[in-house]
């Protein structure tokens, strides 16, 4: 099938896959792909031969290269091999009260930002809207027997970059496999043009940007697109998606020791977030291997915290999952990985 796979079919084209057949099937096989995250040839309420005829016709889009387990099989995360070679990294996380899918909407990244294992890596392509739901269709099977709930757009690539094919995902995921609006969350560096469009859309799903600094100078620095898009506009943009979609804004925050974790950053930080309502969490940097300065020691952290609360900003901090499998914020790159010689908590595909 090309780039994009089974996931990337509209309804008539997979039709005329099904010519000659009950115009019932198409439902059948639309459910099982979706709402059943089936495999063609796992529908058994399908013919034998339709599903060996479309298990050839319709082969993924995303084939597994390997799979990491950390946090006692909480957390997950697979390299997948495109059609063409490029490779992306999802996550799968379970919580005691939800189960959330960290996807990938880009091959890489051309935002740059220094301290991110993508950004260090650059682009190499967008995914399609297919290879984005693939992703969230590989995590309901492996979630099995708890139900996904969330899915988060922060996995490699910046989701805006790629509008129009994120947001043709997640109105699948929405309408297709069910998930609420609410719990999908888009995560951006500041592409203020693709917030606006998101504040025209009619789904009502969470926004997250990623700040990590609240002064130009400082961000110009940490967040290269800064320079295109400050913190003034992306400020008004922000506020506006809030009005339009009745959303709470998130601000993300990568601590780095001794960068912007001090008591100006964190004043400059409320005085973003407060007029917004934001909530804002905070990460302690995690190591990349392009980025040699280490993530704020946690005694700091806790106390960056509370000077953030103290200035009257929500604040929490984010407890870090997959560190040890470089599957936490920040660390997906999309590494080629040798089968077959990985290092302990690796598992090959299989």
């Amino acid at each position: 099938m090309g780039v994009g796979g089974p996931y990337d079919l509209r309804p008539d084209e997979l039709a005329a896959l099904l010519d000659g057949e009950p115009a019932y099937r198409l439902r059948q096989v639309w459910d099982g792909l979706y709402k059943r995250a089936r495999r063609p040839a796992e529908m058994t309420d399908l013919p034998a031969a339709l599903r060996q005829r479309l298990e050839e016709a319709l082969p993924p889009a995303l084939e597994e290269t390997s799979r990491l387990v950390a946090d006692g099989g909480d957390t997950v995360k697979w390299l997948f091999t495109l059609s063409d070679g490029a490779r992306v990294e999802t996550v799968l996380m379970a919580y005691p009260d939800r189960v959330t899918a960290c996807v990938s909407t880009q091959a890489g990244c051309a935002m740059a930002c220094e301290f991110c294992a993508t950004g260090q890596s650059g682009f190499v392509r967008h995914l399609t809207a297919g290879e984005i739901v693939e992703q969230v269709v590989a995590a309901v099977r492996a979630a099995r027997p708890r139900r996904l709930s969330n899915v988060v757009f922060m996995g490699m690539g910046e989701p805006l970059a790629n509008y129009d094919r994120t947001w043709a995902a997640v109105e699948r995921l929405h309408g297709d496999l069910g998930l609420s609006a609410r719990h999908l969350t888009l995560s951006t560096v500041g592409i203020i043009p693709g917030i606006r469009r998101l504040a025209g859309e009619a789904l009502p799903v969470n926004l997250a940007v990623s700040l990590h600094a609240a002064n130009d100078a400082l961000r110009d620095r940490l967040v290269p697109i800064n320079r295109r898009y400050p913190l003034g506009p992306l400020a008004e943009a922000c506020a506006d998606y809030v009005a339009a979609s009745g959303r709470r804004l998130s601000i993300e925050w990568a601590l780095i020791d001794g960068v912007n974790d001090r008591a100006t950053d964190a004043a400059e930080l409320a005085a973003f977030a407060r007029p917004l309502a934001a909530h804002v969490n905070l990460i302690p940097l995690n190591p990349t291997p392009g980025y040699p300065v280490r993530g704020t020691p946690r005694q700091r952290v806790t106390a960056f915290a509370e000077t953030l609360r103290a200035l009257g900003v929500n604040a929490t901090v984010r407890v870090t999952r997959g560190v040890t499998i470089d599957a936490a914020c920040g660390q997906l790159a999309g590494a080629p990985v040798a089968v077959g010689s990985a290092p302990a908590g690796r598992v090959p595909a299989g």
